[in-house]
């Protein structure tokens, strides 16, 4: 579908918008009691008591070990965990862990292993879709396990505030897997705009290629028969109750919108599984819930980002069930201490911001992040040439480059520092994405109140800060 552009050349929210009613959502009595501040776990009290020491390989399950689960397992193998139990709904999707892994003990239900395994086990890897992160590692944390979950860390604020709230009372090691802040790319990002290079900076451009998977359409008809392999109700979870679908047929434009993108075949055919529920506001994030956590983690920590004061969306047509297929997002951040405000903006879809001149016309790479300061310009965290207010030779390295997720997470399972994407620090992180999707969904420029979480003014965006669950699931 055609694009919709100002005068400016910004994409303009078509005024027709999906046809179908919008689930009200009650909000969760107790969402404004999680936290007002960030709060950083000291060192010592991270790793959980237990027979986990600075010598041990800790007892790890993982939770939905096809997809991304399976190279994350193997990760944390390769940093000193051992692999000892496996949990996920699809049998044939989880072959390849079960085959890697074959002593490990198996299970389709993340609550009987839980339940069974016990003190035999001392963390818990979740990459399940995004709907059901937060009915897992709370539950994990619940039973006092260290957790590592991949981005987003939810799919709603609602569950963000109780994932971070439960995991400050387990103090346990936490994790979340975005492209680490403490990598040598990101740290000297941070050296270079905190020693002011580029002078102050008052702009942040974001851009992604995704969405590689169909979004921006309309639920397909019918039922298709389930995979005996597959448990169906398990993989809805909490969500609403929906008839299984297998693949998009051949030359359907959901899968010609992907091609279009990838410049290939779609990594999946799936309406929903594998891969696809991203795709899906009931159960994935779209393309800023799936790439916003990796790109915004360096800008979060060069300048001090915590909660944004108001975010604003334009886009391709709205559907009700599915993000749109491209967006524009901005986010304004206040000042902090000596920082002035920065405007954020998140480009999907394809959509770029213009390249900078300083680039003479070399273009912008498929994904990025440009920093615009008062006195110069970054490309990640190369400064660009021409105007600057001091020589980056001269900035000294002084951040602690450790740049490996799994390896942070071992760390502070065994008593170390905290990991650099713990869930104190993902938790804003995820709530500046997901008011992002916020400000998709509610059509207009959306005010945050973070400490009554809330919408300022706008009862029904306010509403779309939570979930309604369903089939017996509760948080």
């Amino acid at each position: 579908m055609p694009m919709e552009r100002n005068g400016e050349g910004r994409v303009q929210r078509p005024r027709e918008r999906g046809s179908g009613k919008r689930t009200r959502r009650a909000l969760f009595a107790d969402a404004a009691a999680a936290w007002a501040t960030i709060s950083v776990v000291p060192a010592q009290v991270v790793a959980a008591p237990g027979r986990v020491t600075p010598n041990s390989r800790p007892a790890l399950a993982g939770v939905g070990v096809g997809g991304v689960g399976f190279p994350q397992l193997q990760d944390c193998e390769r940093v000193g965990f051992d692999v000892v139990a496996l949990c996920d709904v699809d049998d044939e999707y989880a072959k390849k862990a079960y085959d890697r892994w074959p002593k490990a003990r198996r299970y389709r239900d993340f609550r009987e292993m839980l339940a069974t395994e016990g003190d035999k086990i001392d963390a818990v890897h979740c990459a399940t879709p995004d709907h059901t992160h937060a009915i897992v590692t709370l539950a994990a944390l619940r039973a006092g396990k260290h957790v590592c979950c991949v981005k987003p860390l939810t799919r709603s604020i609602q569950e963000c505030r109780a994932v971070v709230e439960a995991a400050r009372k387990a103090g346990v090691a936490t994790q979340v897997t975005a492209s680490p802040n403490t990598s040598e790319e990101a740290c000297r990002t941070c050296e270079f705009i905190q020693a002011g290079v580029i002078g102050p900076v008052r702009e942040v451009h974001i851009w992604t290629e995704r969405p590689w998977w169909p979004q921006g359409m309309t639920r397909p008809a019918g039922e298709d028969p389930k995979r005996a392999t597959l448990d169906w109700d398990l993989w809805l979870g909490p969500a609403p109750k929906r008839s299984f679908k297998g693949d998009w047929p051949d030359g359907h434009y959901a899968l010609q919108q992907i091609q279009a993108f990838r410049g290939g075949a779609p990594i999946s055919k799936a309406v929903y599984h594998p891969f696809n529920f991203r795709g899906w506001w009931d159960f994935g994030t779209g393309a800023l819930g799936d790439m916003g956590c990796h790109y915004l983690n360096t800008p979060f920590r060069a300048l001090n980002l915590k909660s944004p004061t108001s975010v604003e969306a334009s886009s391709t047509r709205v559907f009700d069930e599915t993000p749109p297929l491209a967006s524009i997002v901005t986010l304004e951040f206040p000042a902090r201490g000596d920082m002035p405000p920065v405007t954020v903006v998140w480009y999907d879809g394809g959509l770029k911001p213009p390249a900078p001149q300083e680039l003479e016309g070399v273009p912008l790479p498929a994904e990025g992040t440009l920093y615009i300061g008062d006195e110069g310009k970054m490309l990640g965290a190369r400064v660009l040439p021409g105007k600057r207010a001091k020589d980056p030779d001269s900035v000294p390295k002084t951040l602690q480059r450790r740049g490996d997720t799994f390896a942070e997470w071992m760390e502070a399972i065994r008593g170390g520092q905290p990991a650099g994407c713990n869930f104190d620090w993902a938790g804003p992180l995820t709530e500046a994405v997901l008011l992002g999707n916020v400000a998709i969904r509610a059509g207009k420029r959306i005010e945050w109140d973070p400490a009554e979480v809330r919408i300022k003014g706008n009862a029904e965006a306010t509403k779309l800060l939570t979930v309604d669950y369903q089939n017996g699931w509760s948080l």
